[in-house]
């Protein structure tokens, strides 16, 4: 027997609930109560409704607050909203509607329209979760892929260096560097997409060390500096004097400032800089001591639109001829840097280019 749909009520009224208890009595639905906006957020994780039926007006934290602060966290948003609303004017039910409800059901209530409303939204809900389902799944099977191509990719780097132990003509060993360069950085790939799904599934375990962010970028850098040096790119660097610790993944911390980085240069045209500042922020007691990482660059830029999604899986932002674009590093260094308990946003660079700023918690 399948488990009963979950409806958290939602309304300062007792017998408000009460009425709504027995006009669903018969259907079969497992009922909660709370009165008021924050202690119905609080229970969310308990409760885990299939949907929500909102009451407007209600002290404190009306109906509308309480639906955008829902709709507005990931966890949740997927939660159909119906809101129970004795108001009558189209402008009020558009500002319902524009705090991300689903549906809305007149006071006072009609049975008949709120049973039909509620197995309307519990339909979407049921829609929402197979297809969650068969999401999960496809992850599932893509990391079991992504995870067993290492080994061919170790197998054809063995044979890379073991042809370069052989004399062969200097364009031939040129091709072998390249192939060798290209498994790496496929390698990297690999890595990267694993990450984000043991992220997803939170699953990533962080083997923290104490890091010198200042030190690890200098280092990051060094290696990028013959890159720079052929794409007449100048790398500029501004390094605080204070200490700049943090407990983290050297590795996955590592990756983040190699994104940054490789994408700061794969943008710029020649001639131009990248700017990379590591400093604190001044203490405050109302947060914890903080590092920031900045990467400026003067390349294309990001736009309005591409700044709200440039974060998320598969985007690419603008499309450069010749550059290869797979959309996974920023989704990497956000879920990673969030994994840390740190965060990175994106702004605008003048008179052009794109500042990619880093905050971390210093130790």
């Amino acid at each position: 027997m399948g488990k009963k749909p979950v409806i958290l009520v939602i309304d300062d009224e007792p017998a408000n609930f009460d009425v709504m208890e027995i006009l669903l009595f018969k259907e079969g639905y497992e009922l909660h109560h709370q009165d008021n906006g924050a202690d119905a957020i609080a229970s969310l994780d308990r409760i885990n409704p299939d949907i929500i039926l909102l009451d407007v007006m209600m002290p404190d934290m009306d109906g509308i607050e309480v639906c955008q602060q829902i709709k507005s966290d990931r966890q949740w948003q997927h939660i159909p909203i119906i809101i129970v609303t004795a108001l009558a004017d189209k402008e009020d039910l558009a500002r319902c509607l524009d705090a991300g409800a689903d549906d809305f059901i007149s006071k006072p209530i009609n049975s008949t329209e709120l049973r039909a409303r509620v197995i309307s939204m519990l339909r979407i809900k049921s829609q929402y979760d197979r297809l969650q389902e068969t999401m999960l799944l496809r992850e599932e099977m893509m990391q079991t892929i992504v995870h067993d191509l290492r080994n061919p990719l170790i197998g054809i780097l063995l044979g890379c260096d073991s042809l370069r132990s052989l004399e062969l003509p200097d364009r031939a060993t040129r091709r072998i560097d390249q192939m060798s360069k290209a498994i790496e950085q496929m390698r990297l790939l690999i890595d990267d997409i694993l990450t984000i799904g043991r992220i997803e599934a939170n699953k990533l375990i962080l083997n923290r060390t104490k890091i010198d962010m200042t030190d690890l970028t200098k280092t990051v850098l060094a290696g990028f500096a013959p890159i720079a040096q052929r794409k007449q790119i100048a790398i500029v660097s501004e390094f605080t004097d204070e200490p700049t610790y943090i407990s983290g993944d050297l590795y996955l911390i590592r990756r983040v400032l190699d994104n940054l980085i490789d994408n700061a240069l794969k943008f710029s045209p020649q001639q131009s800089s990248v700017t990379i500042k590591v400093g604190c922020l001044p203490k405050n007691p109302d947060r914890p001591d903080l590092i920031k990482i900045q990467v400026i660059d003067e390349g294309v830029g990001i736009s309005s639109h591409q700044k709200q999604v440039i974060f998320e899986k598969y985007e690419v932002g603008n499309i450069v001829l010749g550059v290869s674009q797979i959309g996974l590093g920023l989704s990497f260094c956000k879920m990673t840097l969030e994994a840390h308990q740190g965060s990175i946003s994106v702004t605008n660079n003048q008179p052009q280019g794109s500042i990619f700023t880093i905050f971390l918690n210093r130790q």
